[in-house]
């Protein structure tokens, strides 16, 4: 049996079809993947992500600590409460350990929230570090995440919250405030506006019940997927990992190479890709014949040589197959991909596929 969240029995009473996830029993569809992906880009949805760690670092040098952990400059949010920044956490050799959001509370606690699968390692990897900084790292297991997305979701979020949600209503996008327990963050992860709602554990389940009787439908993980790709949004374990830089997956804009002495861990690995340009660069696909882009597929790069695709899916906003693939560096714009021994034809694009809702090529 995997762990459960504190919607699980929800899930279960709404029919959903259960998977294993990183160790969770999560939902993968209520019944449509297909439906829950189009009420996300047209209305809203909502996704239980109360997998994902959420971890708050404590103490009088949190700053400097992650200064040197992430790639990103925590420095950037400073006297700015509950602003946001995306960053990576990367190892010695300048590969991913993983991608995540950090807010800034106050000057001495900030927010974390990393990935389910990444969870344990990523806690080793940050308490290692604490000694040399005299910082606390809090697993905080008390709370439930709930992701709202869509066109309407905040208004829907706002409806259910009433006053609480006041001072969420003038949020700008990447930042977040907390009103009465409840941690409403302005991020998403599937290329449209919402919110991530951090809430006790024990409230979580009202408040799920709340949404859906003012119309958000309940989205398993399924949708999350096609709707993060569409958006041209990495996924750890397939579009990067510990062996591959920012650089080398569409990531370069996420590492703040100034100040120039700011020093962080993975730095001179950048320094040197950067130099000499990276091995390779992550790309759009966007399937010209009919077929089913999928995750290692084989891709041809004519005078320039191999590559692969790292998430392929079908796009429902677009109705054609998409995929993100690493390819080598150059001007690409047609490639092949090989399906089932067949070479079909794809066209090179700059993520995301969709945006606002809309095509983006």
């Amino acid at each position: 049996m995997g762990k459960r969240t504190p919607l699980y029995e929800q899930h279960v009473a709404l029919g959903a079809r259960m998977v294993d996830f990183a160790g969770w029993e999560m939902p993968i569809h209520y019944g449509s993947q297909i439906e829950e992906h189009h009420a996300v880009r047209r209305s809203a949805g909502m996704f239980d992500v109360s997998h994902m760690c959420v971890v708050d670092v404590e103490g009088a040098r949190a700053r400097e600590y992650l200064r040197y952990l992430l790639a990103n400059d925590v420095a950037r949010l400073d006297g700015a409460p509950g602003r946001a920044l995306y960053t990576c956490m990367l190892n010695e050799r300048g590969g991913v350990i993983d991608d995540l959001i950090v807010f800034y509370l106050d000057d001495l606690c900030y927010r974390l929230v990393v990935n389910a699968g990444t969870r344990q390692k990523d806690i080793g990897w940050l308490r290692r570090f604490v000694d040399d900084y005299g910082v606390d790292v809090v697993e905080r297991d008390d709370l439930a995440m709930i992701a709202v997305q869509g066109p309407e979701a905040r208004d829907r979020v706002h409806t259910v919250l009433g006053e609480c949600a006041e001072p969420a209503r003038g949020l700008k996008r990447f930042s977040a405030t907390e009103v009465d327990g409840i941690f409403i963050a302005r991020t998403g992860y599937t290329g449209e506006d919402g919110y991530e709602l951090v809430v006790p554990a024990d409230q979580a389940e009202e408040i799920w019940r709340r949404l859906a009787d003012v119309g958000v439908i309940p989205c398993g993980l399924g949708a999350r997927d096609t709707l993060r790709l569409e958006a041209g949004m990495n996924l750890y374990g397939q579009d990067m990992d510990e062996g591959v830089s920012p650089l080398e997956c569409g990531l370069a804009w996420t590492v703040a190479f100034e100040p120039a002495d700011r020093d962080f861990i993975g730095r001179g690995v950048l320094e040197q890709q950067r130099k000499e340009g990276p091995a390779a660069q992550l790309m759009g696909l966007v399937l010209e014949e009919r077929g089913v882009l999928r995750p290692h597929q084989k891709v041809y790069v004519e005078g320039l040589g191999e590559g692969e695709t790292t998430s392929g899916s079908f796009a429902p906003t677009l109705g054609v197959a998409v995929a993100l693939a690493r390819i080598p560096v150059g001007r690409v714009e047609r490639v092949e991909v090989e399906i089932r021994g067949r070479r079909l034809a794809a066209r090179v694009v700059k993520p995301p596929f969709v945006r606002g809702g809309k095509p983006n090529f």
